[in-house]
């Protein structure tokens, strides 16, 4: 789940007419009847068509149907990302990948003898502390979802980084997602030392920005504790609700996940508050807004159909219930990438 850099409020400044460019795109594009009219069958058949023309003989896929596109946020970062997204939504559904033994093989080819999983393709370098922590993540995520494990110990990629305050705020959440997948607890002196970089203001908020905050959320649910601050969370998380159910609030770049983060963060933070199940009904409704003919969703309403962008609208519509997932649920589902079948708890403060 990959952030941008932060920027500076000149820079931001000289942007403004490209938001203002975004926001008159998502307001029209939103009132589309192809927005409006998908029904959850709907819904699921074409994302799983969308699956099946991107789906590649090695068992990898594409970030899109256009053999030009690179992808966007997380599918333009490392191609394992399309790949891993692929898995946790056909688990999520309870169907068959459509080259999965072939997928399986490639995604244990994607790892060093030294435990690392590495892209080929993608911006991020995969021998950077970076590109080591995500890959491995992802791998490890996507690996035990099909009923695998990593030929090669992976853990120790997470041992190796001695500084977690060089790591953007965002990467908090893939320590014991990690470990967790693998079939461990993060140690905890691991614990203790990334817990102490999360600091929070007095809203709750880390980073001032609910992409730091979920992340945060979601370690707290892994490690089965409380995530402090919880209500004020919550205030801030519905304030910031855009009318249109999104909290697409910065540059495009910035909050190409922020709807999700919501969405998951009110509903674990939330539960059973009626503001908050109303503004994830809300937010669904954002999401239906990003799909596309083709059957996929991107970003935002109007950007093209992405891996990256599948996961994330799907997940905001599976916590509002909108698509259902399979029935029984597949095993260790809340360690599917980023907390779309978490249950909730209640374990907060």
């Amino acid at each position: 789940m990959i952030r941008p850099d932060v920027f500076t409020a000149a820079s931001a400044k000289r942007r403004l007419p490209l938001v203002a460019a975004n926001l008159a795109l998502v307001a029209f594009v939103a009132t589309t009847p192809f927005a409006r009219a998908a029904t959850p069958n709907q819904v699921l058949a074409g994302l799983r068509d969308f699956f099946t023309r991107t789906a590649r003989a090695d068992g990898s896929f594409a970030p899109g149907i256009d053999p030009r596109y690179r992808g966007m946020s997380d599918s333009a970062y490392s191609d394992l990302a399309a790949v891993t997204y692929a898995v946790t939504l056909h688990r999520t559904f309870g169907w068959k990948l459509p080259h999965e033994e072939a997928t399986r093989r490639f995604l244990l080819s994607r790892q060093h003898p030294n435990g690392d999983f590495f892209n080929v393709a993608g911006t991020v370098d995969p021998g950077s502390a970076e590109g080591r922590v995500y890959n491995t993540t992802q791998g490890i995520v996507a690996l035990r979802a099909l009923g695998a494990k990593p030929r090669y110990d992976p853990l120790r990629v997470f041992e190796e980084i001695g500084d977690y305050k060089t790591l953007p705020a965002y990467f908090t959440n893939f320590f014991p997602l990690a470990y967790l997948a693998y079939g461990q607890p993060i140690p905890a002196e691991a614990d203790r030392r990334i817990r102490a970089t999360m600091r929070q203001g007095p809203d709750g908020y880390l980073n001032d920005h609910i992409a730091a905050t979920f992340h945060a959320a979601h370690y707290y649910r892994l490690v089965g504790e409380p995530t402090p601050m919880a209500d004020r969370i919550v205030e801030r998380a519905l304030h910031d609700q855009k009318p249109d159910g999104s909290w697409l609030l910065n540059l495009p770049s910035r909050d190409r996940h922020a709807t999700f983060d919501a969405v998951f963060t009110l509903r674990q933070l939330g539960h059973g508050r009626a503001e908050c199940q109303a503004a994830i009904e809300r937010a669904a409704r954002w999401a239906l807004a990003c799909r596309n003919p083709d059957g996929g969703f991107g970003h935002f309403p109007g950007s093209p159909s992405d891996a990256d962008a599948n996961y994330f609208q799907i997940g905001v519509l599976v916590m509002a219930g909108f698509v259902k997932p399979a029935d029984p649920l597949p095993p260790d589902a809340h360690l599917l990438s980023w907390g779309h079948l978490m249950p909730v708890a209640g374990l907060n403060r």
